[in-house]
């Protein structure tokens, strides 16, 4: 029979699967293997509406056989079959999609769905093979054809003989080259990795004969070699078994075989959602952060997959940024996918199913915290920071996902609370949360500027990471209260000492204005403090950029010397305001020398680098003599 010419547009469409489309060539088995599970739903569906048609599921099956020698790679099936007519309309018209037409015709049952929806998935194979032969014998027909192509010159089709009804796609695998390696393609083990990738949940079994080898009788150090038949894939995907069947060793072997992590997951997270859009899937949440997972190689992502085949390894649009630690896969058929089937389009069904799944994680992550606080502590040590990070990024837009999963060391528990725990416990005269700043619990506590607070019965928050403060600032508020630092200017809270204060102020005006004087270009005022104790000094913040967030700001590489706006406070009941106040009524230069001591005092107290080291030590030693 003479070659039939495939139509002009459809040579250019041929040409473009070949070499444009596909962006990995072992996406070619991934469409074979769906188009021979297709053939077998067809089957099935057909005895759905025939009571003629029997279809036992044992029964039906793809078989992948290589055959090295002659550089052959064959995929068959047992399922429905093509007529003469019907390898003319789908395979002779390429983006003609028979699987599209018959899913148009029936009403889908029983969770059954066809994979294929373009007609272009079977031309992949023209990407590693230099012809391709297919052999098929519809259901019901006592006729066998045989489809052969080249590529874009055309196709034959052919009378032929043929057993069993059913589908062989046989390629004529190309020669290797330097650039491209085809001889991966007729390794069994390479092949089985493949059905593993993107084929494994194909709810029909999957059969190779595959090279094994066993221990001589005679000699146990000999071995030979034999064939073995081998079903490849796993056929039910974990998101289709029922919740209550499912064991928590089941989650954690499917965690470790899908290689999220060496670690046992805190918790997992079963979805099975059905509305304006369905989807499948299974979440967890690792115990600890991979190695890479806070720079900028890691990749976030979960597994998507449609109708039980692999489409995007990792899908970053189903996660937002502060939970990209999660893992897991997504099966969903209302997925828009473009004509590979490889990049996802970008629409509202995947933003609904992002939307549901965020939604998902936030309870579960809550429920955690309420019901098995130490699992949860487990988690947020390792992946708090991102939940901060989620904050303080997009300036404080998801606060309102975030702010109840974060936790804080607190001066009054002595642990970590939540920002609801803190304001369960705020007193009625209490207007805002309190934090402190620094690089540890201890050294927080440590704080002159604490003490105030303290006294006054006030619970603080130790903030000890670089991006708490941030976040703080970012979010403004919990719940109409106001965060506070207790190294502001103004702390809100009433004292006695106010006026005081003011009058002291007034009275040493002179000497603070002297003060300030010699500081200049390192502070911007010097005042009596109302908020010291037992501490002779501090440094003050005014403004939006704090002590802690000018040192975080300066460690970074693209540092442009933002500085906090400086208070320095004096403790006026101190027995060493006592000689500093002689120091200014009779002599200048010790009272130079205690003001530059008293400033770099504080400077350490914040942990702040003393500009002249050497400077500072001459200087204790001129008191010491």
């Amino acid at each position: 029979m003479a070659t039939k010419e495939f139509q002009a547009e459809t040579k250019r469409l041929l040409d473009i699967v070949i070499n444009s489309i596909y962006s990995n060539k072992e996406i070619f088995l991934r469409e074979l293997i769906s188009n021979s599970s297709d053939a077998i739903d067809k089957l099935y569906y057909k005895s759905l509406a025939d009571d003629t048609v029997t279809f036992n599921k044992d029964d039906y099956y793809i078989k992948i056989t290589s055959d090295k020698e002659n550089r052959l790679l064959k995929v068959s099936d047992t399922g429905i079959g093509m007529t003469k007519e019907e390898l003319e309309d789908n395979l002779g018209v390429i983006a003609r999609s028979g699987s599209l037409d018959f899913k148009q015709d029936i009403e889908v049952k029983d969770g059954h769905d066809i994979i294929g929806q373009f007609g272009v998935g079977f031309y992949s194979a023209f990407m590693v093979a230099d012809a391709v032969t297919i052999i098929s014998k519809a259901y019901g027909s006592d006729e066998a054809y045989k489809w052969e192509s080249t590529g874009v010159e055309g196709y034959t089709i052919t009378p032929c003989e043929k057993d069993s009804v059913g589908t062989d796609v046989i390629l004529k695998l190309k020669e290797s080259s330097e650039d491209n390696d085809y001889d991966q393609f007729l390794d069994e083990h390479r092949i089985k990795s493949i059905v593993k990738k993107y084929s494994d949940f194909i709810r029909y079994p999957i059969k190779m004969d595959m090279p094994k080898t066993k221990p001589k009788e005679e000699n146990e150090e000999e071995y030979e070699e034999y064939i073995e038949e081998e079903t490849v894939n796993s056929m039910v995907p974990i998101w289709d078994r029922n919740k209550n069947e499912l064991t928590e060793e089941d989650y954690n072997n499917f965690y470790r075989e899908r290689h999220y992590g060496f670690d046992n997951p805190i918790k997992h997270i079963h979805i099975n959602a059905e509305g304006t859009v369905s989807f499948k899937a299974v979440l967890f949440i690792p115990e600890k952060p991979p190695f890479d997972f806070y720079t900028t190689e890691y990749e976030k992502g979960l597994e998507l997959y449609s109708n039980g085949v692999l489409i995007m390894n990792k899908c970053p649009e189903l996660l937002p940024d502060y939970f990209s630690f999660v893992k897991g896969v997504v099966d969903s058929e209302d997925v828009s996918l473009n004509i590979s089937r490889e990049m996802l389009q970008q629409d509202r069904q995947l933003q609904l199913i992002a939307k549901n799944i965020k939604n998902k994680i936030k309870k579960e992550l809550k429920t955690l915290m309420d019901n098995d606080r130490e699992k949860y502590e487990t988690f947020f040590s390792s992946f708090g920071r991102q939940l901060k990070f989620g904050i303080q990024s997009d300036f404080g837009q998801n606060k309102e996902d975030l702010e109840d999963l974060l936790l804080f060391y607190s001066s009054k528990e002595n642990k970590m609370v939540s920002l609801d725990e803190y304001l369960s416990r705020m007193s009625e005269d209490q207007e805002y949360i309190y934090y402190a700043t620094g690089e540890s619990v201890d050294r927080i506590d440590k704080l002159p500027q604490t003490e105030f607070v303290k006294d006054k019965g006030y619970e603080i928050l130790y903030l000890t990471e670089d991006v708490d403060e941030f976040a703080i600032k970012m979010m403004g508020t919990y719940q109409d209260k106001e965060f506070k630092s207790v190294s502001s200017k103004d702390l809100g809270i009433d004292s006695e000492e106010e006026e005081s204060k003011e009058e002291t102020e007034k009275e040493h005006k002179e000497m603070f204005d002297k003060m300030n004087e010699i500081l200049s270009d390192k502070i911007k005022a010097v005042r009596a403090s109302e908020r010291l104790k037992n501490h002779p000094v501090c440094l003050a913040n005014e403004g939006e950029i704090s002590i802690e967030m000018e040192k975080i700001l300066k460690s970074m590489p693209n540092n442009q010397n933002v500085e906090a706006e400086k208070v320095l406070e004096i403790n006026v009941n101190h027995e060493v305001f006592d000689s500093l106040k002689e120091a200014y009524e009779q002599d200048e230069d010790k009272f130079k020398l205690y003001t530059d001591l008293l400033y770099n005092q504080a400077c350490l107290i914040e942990g702040l680098p003393v500009e002249d080291p050497v400077e500072y030590t001459n200087n204790i030693c001129k008191i010491m003599k």
